[in-house]
């Protein structure tokens, strides 16, 4: 990948949109200069305080990607953001009063919470700090506060988790602590009734979810993250433990075809002639009942896993298909660079051909004798 350079941070920052390829491209940027996490954390705070409302969402949806993205590669990115996203959604609060905005951010605080990217204090004080300042900045009314409280619930209803809105300024201590509760009471029924998602993989945090958000003037919905993608070690030993899966067990399939066909027809029962038949045959069914039951249960896992493998190959093919799109732009890069010095390299050549050769020039002298040097003009002044 390029080198980190705070220019060049400034730069991607402001080409990003909220396409998938922009966020998911920058974010693996970001990661592989985690090095440089305080500078790009400060640097990112920066931008954002100065780009316009649509963007700032943006932003965020940039950093939660770095932030659940890079876990496993280090805390660098999930402590340093910790350090200035008070200030940031409290700027947020303050600037901006678009719903969708503040409901989005709302819900990437609850998938944060759920997740446990950050403790419930920190997303406790993030919530407080976007929603008290953005109550305020809608002249601290009180009915602005109720319909933050309700704009937040049909936010959370919507994206399966609850919490939301945060009291304004000029709400009571009371009301706000007896809506604070309120909130909670909701979170914990919600996130009783809402159904478990399978993990994409064993090892690899599920994927970095986003608020759905509805297509604007025909363009796409911002970018969704994918899984993290998993290391080639671990895509490995996952392909070598599916060779060994139950479809592939030759000895027990044998066995379940060589089962006879008396222990699955009803109709063999008529013709057991006495009780020991009758026992010997429901010892085989018994017998044929626990091989099965077991091989379901392999096939069963075997399904799971191979979802799982699915999951982990596509995430690991989108990496590849971002890293090969990184490669091919500075190869483009590089080319150009390569025909500019190729035809400075052939301008020199060029001008160097124009020159005169200095040694087939005539003799200018004449036979007339040397200047003097410097010594023998100074030794005649004296």
């Amino acid at each position: 990948m390029s080198a980190f350079t705070e220019t060049a941070l400034i730069k991607k920052l402001a080409e990003l949109n909220s396409s998938q390829q922009s966020i998911q491209t920058l974010s693996l940027w970001l990661i592989h200069h985690r090095k440089h996490s305080a500078t790009i954390v400060k640097t990112w705070q920066r931008e954002l305080e100065s780009v316009p409302e649509p963007k700032k969402l943006t932003f965020m949806y940039l950093a939660n990607d770095v932030i659940q993205n890079s876990k496993k590669k280090g805390p660098e990115y999930g402590r340093e953001y910790s350090n200035v996203l008070g200030k940031v959604f409290a700027h947020i609060g303050e600037k901006c009063s678009s719903d969708k905005l503040l409901g989005s951010l709302g819900r990437i605080l609850n998938i944060w919470l759920e997740r446990g990217v950050y403790d419930a204090k920190a997303i406790n004080e993030y919530r407080a700090r976007l929603h008290r300042e953005s109550g305020s900045s809608k002249n601290g009314n009180k009915s602005h506060d109720a319909e933050a409280g309700e704009r937040d619930k049909d936010h959370s209803s919507s994206a399966g988790a609850g919490g939301g809105g945060g009291g304004g300024s000029s709400g009571s201590r009371s009301e706000k602590s007896e809506r604070r509760e309120k909130r909670k009471h909701e979170e914990r029924h919600s996130k009783s009734k809402k159904p478990r998602h399978h993990h994409q993989s064993s090892s690899a945090p599920a994927p970095a979810e986003e608020p759905a958000v509805e297509p604007e003037n025909g363009h796409t919905p911002p970018y969704l993250p994918l899984g993290e993608p998993p290391e080639p070690e671990e895509l490995i030993k996952a392909l070598t433990s599916i060779e060994n899966s139950a479809s592939s067990d030759a000895e027990v399939r044998e066995r379940i075809a060589k089962l006879p066909q008396e222990i699955s027809e009803i109709s063999c029962i008529s013709k057991l002639e006495d009780k020991d038949k009758a026992k010997a045959l429901a010892t085989q069914v018994n017998e044929a009942v626990d091989l099965l039951n077991e091989y379901n249960s392999r096939l069963a896992a075997e399904m799971e896993e191979r979802t799982k493998l699915a999951a982990m190959l596509r995430d690991f093919q989108a990496e590849q298909k971002e890293l090969l799109a990184q490669a091919e732009t500075r190869l483009d890069e590089h080319k150009k660079k390569l025909a500019k010095m190729l035809g400075l390299q052939k301008e020199i050549h060029d001008h160097l051909s124009n020159l005169p050769d200095l040694t087939q020039l005539p003799d200018v002298t004449g036979g007339l004798a040397p200047l003097p040097s410097a010594g023998d003009l100074f030794n005649a002044l004296h």
